[in-house]
């Protein structure tokens, strides 16, 4: 028997699409028909927020926000979230309602979803959006840079302090990105692990020097392995104005840099144990 800890996340979905039972996982949002763009993303209580480090209407933000983060990242103009939330019965009806008022503001009606009763809170949300062009992650090109939409390790930093940082959302970017963007994803598993995306299904060699990458106040070079700070890596043949952190190679995997040597930063994976 092969546990889920043993193959992690993205063992489990190359299983899974190997066999043919899932297609089109390769990028951040689904793009279907008529340039229609989906996305769905879930936050577990316990497992990505915890009560005592946020409230609920920054839950429904950042709940939001993740999720806006793949259309950004697909160029997509956003349309409609769908959100379930799943709740004790004892949950408190102002919480729902402060839960709401937060994916309000992140400016993308809800027009629909389910609620259900649950041991924990666990809140999913579908984002729609249309774009006219989705890079996704496999067009990179020996010759390209790598570039970033801001400052990177905030997240990880917060965590370090016991709380959380409200998400970016980089739609304006994103759409600007994408126009001629050769690869295009979010940040939310950690700066190594996402290059790792662009190289595995582009067939290159991403090379990213840490010491080009813009730090967030008070964050170290090991909290850009944490992930979550939902800003934009793309591969384009110009900056346009946007941090260069690395570039494109012929070859395979990632190289990290710091002080032109070998550096080595985890992400995170779901599953994985430890």
């Amino acid at each position: 028997m092969t546990r889920l800890s043993e193959i992690g996340e993205l063992g489990l979905l190359a299983e899974l699409e190997s066999r043919g039972l899932i297609a089109g996982v390769e990028h951040d949002a689904a793009a279907l028909a008529d340039g229609l763009v989906a996305t769905q993303d879930a936050l577990v209580e316990n497992v990505h927020f915890r009560f005592d480090w946020l409230g609920w209407r920054e839950l429904g933000f950042r709940a939001a926000a993740v999720n806006l983060s793949d259309l950004a990242a697909s160029g997509a103009e956003p349309e409609a979230l769908l959100v379930t939330l799943a709740a004790p019965g004892t949950t408190d009806v102002g919480d729902v309602v402060a839960f709401y008022e937060g994916l309000a503001e992140a400016g993308v009606r809800v027009a629909g979803g389910d609620t259900t009763s649950a041991g924990c809170v666990v809140v999913s949300v579908t984002a729609l959006g249309r774009s006219e062009r989705v890079p996704g992650r496999a067009g990179a090109r020996a010759g390209d840079v790598l570039v970033v939409t801001g400052a990177l390790g905030a997240a990880g930093a917060a965590f370090r302090a016991g709380r959380y940082v409200r998400p970016p959302v980089r739609l304006v970017e994103g759409r600007a990105l994408a126009r001629t963007a050769h690869a295009l994803m979010d940040i939310s598993d950690g700066l190594a692990v996402d290059a790792a995306h662009i190289a595995r299904r582009s067939g290159v060699r991403c090379v990213i020097d840490l010491d080009a990458v813009p730090v967030a106040p008070g964050a170290t070079v090991e909290d850009l392995g944490f992930g979550e700070d939902f800003e934009l890596l793309a591969a384009v043949e110009s900056p346009a104005g946007y941090a260069v952190v690395g570039r494109v190679e012929a070859g395979e995997g990632v190289v990290l840099l710091r002080d032109g040597e070998p550096y080595e930063l985890r992400g995170w994976e779901h599953f994985r144990a430890g």
